[in-house]
């Protein structure tokens, strides 16, 4: 007992001297002061070291500010690019790895998360912009010298977006996916009023933007191509027809280069929307344009109940597709390329026996079976052409909420959809998740928590059972369209409100995106105020 006591006396000796030991040192290290040649830079947070590596780090303002480079956050990548006249750095959180004008280097330390900033590590930045650095261990300065030697900071330029998530923008610092769908086609943007009218056009968009960062949305995706066409200048299809009212018509601007820049210097992704195979919502083509896909390939075209789509069947027909998205991933700058869920029709007759016969090559029966496996290929050879080119844009894609019910699959969710993704639109997500062939999965679960068919707790249980163990994001699609409808439960915007509180219960639940727009501008029973609150705004 005696041995015991003196033990426990000796321990209590040991932590106290440990523990002065920590306070003294802490007060005697001194704040890292960092100078741009010979005048101080300021850091609204303090730059720290990393122990063991001695890496210093310090937010990314002090690279966008005080060395004048412009830099692009990724709250989906969490990646960091750093451009500065001819250099061009890249840097994703957790990995080991940078790009350093398209080489890849080894890095000590990588992008932090600290205090809602973005930190990265100062020396390795500074020298791969052409700045000396001089580190004074005991004074703790750090000393970064330009070629000229100068002793003005380097011009801060307007950079792309807000240097970093958490800054004087509205939007809250936070990793979360917080997006908005906005449709071309059903009346999210441009109005039918705004057709013909640059000006109209621009103002509809910004004054959104502006609307949407304001109840807390920090993403857009975009609906690029709609119907086999675009709304930015294609040598491969034609422009949409909401633009001027003619499909074909030039509008006089870039579109898309323009929303791109309106959503960055907001501090928003912007993610590209293509609807890959729905070719018409008609069966007439008269008014399309001599460049559409149905008059150039009419035998890649079926027509179902009065609409035209591109045979997911026919090779040539996918890579025309993927030729189209990829049109968009190298000419322009953006954050994610991102599909809907319009593969094969659902519930519909699909005339496909000639492509069936000319290009089963699994040599299978089951028509099914082959359909999927068209879309399987698809949708790993438009990945990998994406990332092939660009490894840090997002590619995603929004499923139907229900993959298959538990009565046709004792895997699938405990509901009882009409069209299950895997059984009428022929999307076997399971297998995408799986081979890791999509960066996130985005399910439209678009039902209440109390509609019995299909409870929303319930799909989202499922999805979150699914993306478990596998490195795909799960994003859950919202339905505030359905605010104020006779279907149960959307009587009141808290529907929108329990649901995101529901998603707090997985980690794995890496955000939201609402359809669409314009229901969340519209502010059907009071949604932007619960929003604003739910956010913190």
């Amino acid at each position: 007992m005696k041995f015991r006591k003196g033990l426990i006396l000796l321990l209590i000796f040991v932590l106290g001297l440990q523990t002065a030991g920590m306070t003294a040192q802490a007060a005697g290290q001194k704040e890292i002061v960092i100078n741009l040649d010979g005048q101080r830079l300021d850091s609204d947070v303090a730059p720290y070291i990393i122990p063991k590596v001695n890496v210093t780090m310090v937010p990314l303002r002090v690279i966008s500010e005080g060395l004048g480079a412009s830099v692009l956050w990724s709250q989906a990548t969490r990646t960091v690019t750093i451009k500065k006249a001819d250099s061009v750095i890249t840097m994703t959180s957790g990995r080991q790895q940078a790009t350093v004008d398209n080489t890849v280097v080894g890095l000590d330390a990588s992008v932090e998360l600290k205090q809602g900033r973005v930190m990265v590590p100062i020396r390795f930045v500074s020298e791969n912009l052409g700045i000396r650095v001089n580190w004074n261990q005991s004074e703790q300065v750090i000393d970064l010298i330009t070629e000229d030697g100068s002793t003005t900071p380097a011009p801060t330029p307007t950079p792309a977006v807000p240097a970093e998530p958490g800054g004087t923008a509205q939007t809250p610092a936070s990793e979360e996916m917080r997006g908005a769908w906005i449709s071309t086609v059903n009346g999210d943007w441009p109005s039918s009023g705004a057709r013909n009218n640059i000006m109209k056009q621009k103002q509809e968009y910004t004054q959104q933007l502006d609307a949407l960062k304001d109840m807390g949305i920090n993403a857009v995706f975009v609906q690029v191509r709609a119907n086999a066409d675009a709304i930015y200048p294609s040598g491969l299809v034609p422009w949409n027809t909401v633009l001027t009212g003619t499909q074909g018509k030039d509008p006089g601007y870039d579109p898309l280069s323009f929303m791109i820049e309106e959503a960055h210097q907001r501090g928003m992704e912007f993610h590209a929307w293509f609807n890959p195979f729905r070719a018409t919502n008609s069966a007439s083509t008269s008014g399309l344009a001599a460049n559409h896909v149905s008059k150039l390939h009419p035998d890649w075209i079926v027509n179902v109940s009065g609409k035209l789509y591109i045979n997911p069947g026919i090779p040539q027909a996918r890579q025309h597709i993927i030729d189209t998205i990829m049109e968009v991933v190298n000419q322009y700058d953006i954050d994610g390329v991102h599909l809907d869920d319009y593969f094969y029709p659902s519930n519909a007759t699909f005339n496909d026996d000639a492509a069936f016969k000319t290009y089963n090559t699994l040599n299978t029966k089951d028509r099914a079976e082959w359909r999927r496996d068209n879309i399987n290929q698809f949708v790993k050879q438009l990945g990998e052409s994406v990332h092939r080119v660009k490894p840090n844009v997002q590619y995603g894609i929004s499923p139907f909420g229900v993959w298959r019910n538990k009565a046709d699959d004792p895997t699938g969710s405990d509901t009882r959809a009409g069209v299950p993704a895997y059984d009428s639109m022929h999307a076997d997500v399971r297998t995408w998740i799986k081979q890791g062939w999509i960066d996130y999965v985005a399910p439209q679960v678009y039902w209440s928590m109390t509609l019995s068919a299909a409870r929303y707790d319930k799909v989202v249980d499922w999805w979150v059972n699914e993306v478990a163990n596998t490195n795909v994001k799960l994003y859950i699609g919202h339905a505030p369209y359905k605010l104020g409808t006779s279907e149960i439960g959307w009587n009141t915007s808290q529907e929108i409100i329990d649901q995101l509180i529901y998603n707090e219960k997985y980690d794995l639940v890496k955000g939201d995106i609402f359809f669409s727009s314009q229901h969340l501008t519209k502010n059907t029973l009071g949604l932007i105020a619960r929003l604003k609150a739910y956010y913190g705004l």
